[in-house]
């Protein structure tokens, strides 16, 4: 009986070293799991659908639910090879059935054995904040956090980039010292949606560069804020910032945006070019923003776009990637369908 038992043993434990080595892939505790993300160079990818992420998720994790029919290609098009991507789901199969997909796609993956629920149980970080993930030709990874409204936050590389933080104005109220210092903060104009004061006070720390128009710094008197009008260039390092025509053209819209003294920004990060437009119409100065990865457009009446205008906008620019934003009490259906057939990556954020 004792050489049956220890041939069962034996077999057993060859068993499970032969599924390990075949899935390739680490499955770790929640300790293990959050000392692995710790590394900011490692991808958080949540693979549940996308009604479960919405209602909490990890803290930077990006979203592509496993059991969608396009799963693989967008992994593929999302993931950068050179990261280790760390995967759960609720509880644990999905992640690792998503494991299992990724290695097979020549990805190093590690998992969370217990799940979201597990991490939960643990006490540990969570977040409604949206987040998308643009891989640069040379691999660098630029992370899109969603605010709300016209606030978003870039994350390229090591570098935090805000776009109009603004604490109370907008709800929710957002307070900024609970979110990481920025390195470079951009101000389009001067309304109270887009330009606080106090948002750029907790935001700010040795050696952040605020960015704004001439208006804008006028109201803010900051004596070393970089002040760009339209056609202006700036580099920051591996950051070039250009700032582009934003105002507003139909007759009975011109006291809200008038030409010439607002902007919008096309910010180039590693050969990936981010078009933030700010408040405006569909211009004809559009027509000069070329090559455009991920374009964020308004959409928001009276003061901005009808989705009509959204779709010529949209497709004057052709980005990759187009994140309807500003856009308040606009229809969201009426945005998609206006969209249809352009050909272009639309993804609706919570961006009201």
């Amino acid at each position: 009986m004792k050489h049956l038992l220890t041939s069962l043993a034996t077999a057993l434990c060859g068993l499970l070293s032969c599924t390990a080595q075949t899935a390739d892939f680490k499955s770790l505790s929640v300790e293990e799991f959050e000392q692995t993300i710790s590394d900011a160079a490692v991808v958080r990818l949540d693979v549940r659908t996308p009604e479960e992420y919405a209602e909490g998720h990890l803290v930077s994790a990006i979203n592509i639910d496993v059991q969608s029919d396009d799963f693989d290609a967008k992994a593929s098009a999302t993931l950068p090879k050179d990261k280790t991507i760390a995967v759960y789901c609720r509880s644990g199969r999905r992640s690792k059935m998503a494991a299992e997909k990724l290695v097979k796609m020549g990805f190093d993956v590690a998992e969370l054995s217990t799940g979201f629920v597990g991490w939960q149980k643990a006490a540990k970080d969570v977040t409604k904040e949206e987040v998308d993930l643009f891989v640069a030709p040379d691999g660098t990874c630029v992370y899109a956090y969603c605010i709300k409204h016209g606030t978003l936050r870039l994350r390229f590389g090591d570098k935090w980039i805000y776009v109009d933080p603004v604490t109370d104005k907008i709800p929710p109220v957002t307070d900024y010292t609970l979110l990481p210092k920025a390195d470079v903060i951009l101000v389009t104009h001067e309304h109270a949606d887009h330009l606080d004061a106090k948002a750029i006070e907790q935001l700010t720390k040795e050696g952040t560069i605020v960015v704004t128009n001439p208006r804008s710094n006028e109201i803010l008197g900051l004596a070393d804020a970089v002040v760009l009008k339209n056609g202006d260039s700036r580099q920051f390092d591996t950051l070039t910032v250009d700032a582009v025509p934003a105002y507003n053209s139909s007759a009975d819209k011109l006291q809200f945006h008038p030409q010439g003294r607002d902007n919008g920004y096309i910010l180039t990060m590693a050969d990936l070019r981010f078009y933030i437009a700010g408040d405006t119409e569909d211009i004809p100065e559009l027509a000069n923003v070329k090559n455009i990865d991920v374009c964020f457009l308004p959409c928001n009446l009276p003061f901005t776009m009808t989705p009509e205008q959204l779709a010529h906008a949209a497709k004057m620019v052709q980005p990759k990637v187009l994140f309807p934003y500003h856009y308040g009490q606009t229809s969201v259906e009426a945005m998609l369908h206006a969209l249809e057939g352009a050909g272009i990556d639309v993804r609706i954020r919570q961006y009201q």
